[in-house]
C-alpha cells in the first residue's frame, strides 16, 4: 500500500497509522533515504527492494528512485490531495517546530537554519511549492501503467478519517480504535 501527496499533507503520519491498524511493515522513506548530514544513503534502493518484496507493507510514494519499485508492487494507492493552502500551512508549522526545537530527524539530521528557505532551491518548503502540482500527473501515469491498481483520492482531513473508519475498515476487517487515531 502506498500513500502519496506533496510534502506536508500527512503521508508519514497516515502510513504509521495504517501500519499499526493493519499490522504491516512500515519504514519511513526519509529515514531510509537520508544519512548523516543529509547525504543520501548508499543502501537506500536495497532497503526499498527489501520492503517491497514483503507480501504486505505500507510506504510513502516519494523519492524518484523508489517510486517505480514501489509503484510496481503496490495493490492500493492513497492520494492525499488536500488543499495546497492547508498542506503548505502544515508544512511550514512542522518545519518551524522542528527547527526551533532542534528535533533530531533521521540519522541525527535536523532542519537547516530557517534562512535556507531563501537560499536553498531544494528547501522542503520551496520544494513543496515547486512540485505540488506534479503529484496528480504521477498518479495518472501510474493509473495508466497499472489499471488494476486501486486509487483512493482523499481531499480533506475528514475524508481521511472517514476512509479509515469506513471503507478501509470494511475492506480489511480492521477495527478502528483510539490507539490508531493518532491521539
Amino acid at each position: 500500500m502506498l500513500v502519496t501527496g506533496t510534502s506536508g499533507p500527512g503521508k508519514s503520519t497516515l502510513c504509521a497509522r495504517l501500519a499499526t491498524l493493519l499490522d504491516v511493515p512500515y519504514r519511513e522513506l526519509d529515514g531510509v533515504h537520508w544519512g548523516p548530514t543529509w547525504t543520501p544513503r548508499e543502501t537506500f534502493i536495497e532497503e526499498v527492494h527489501a520492503l517491497a518484496a514483503q507480501p504486505r507493507w505500507v510506504s510513502e510514494w516519494q523519492c524518484k528512485a523508489a517510486r517505480p519499485l514501489l509503484g510496481a508492487r503496490a495493490d492500493l494507492l492513497v492520494w492525499l490531495d488536500l488543499p495546497f493552502a492547508l498542506t503548505l500551512g502544515r508544512l511550514v508549522r512542522r518545519t518551524l517546530r522542528r527547527r526551533f526545537r532542534r528535533e533530531v530527524l533521521w540519522n541525527e539530521n535536523v532542519e537547516p537554519p530557517l534562512a535556507t528557505v531563501f537560499t536553498d532551491r531544494d528547501h522542503v518548503v520551496r520544494w513543496a511549492w515547486r512540485f505540488h502540482s506534479t503529484t496528480g500527473q504521477r498518479v495518472h501515469e501510474l493509473e495508466v501503467a497499472r489499471p488494476e491498481l486501486v486509487v483512493v483520492r482523499l481531499r480533506w482531513p475528514w475524508e481521511v478519517e472517514a476512509w479509515i473508519r469506513g471503507s478501509l475498515a470494511h475492506a480489511t476487517g480492521a477495527r478502528y480504535s483510539s490507539r490508531t487515531s493518532g491521539s
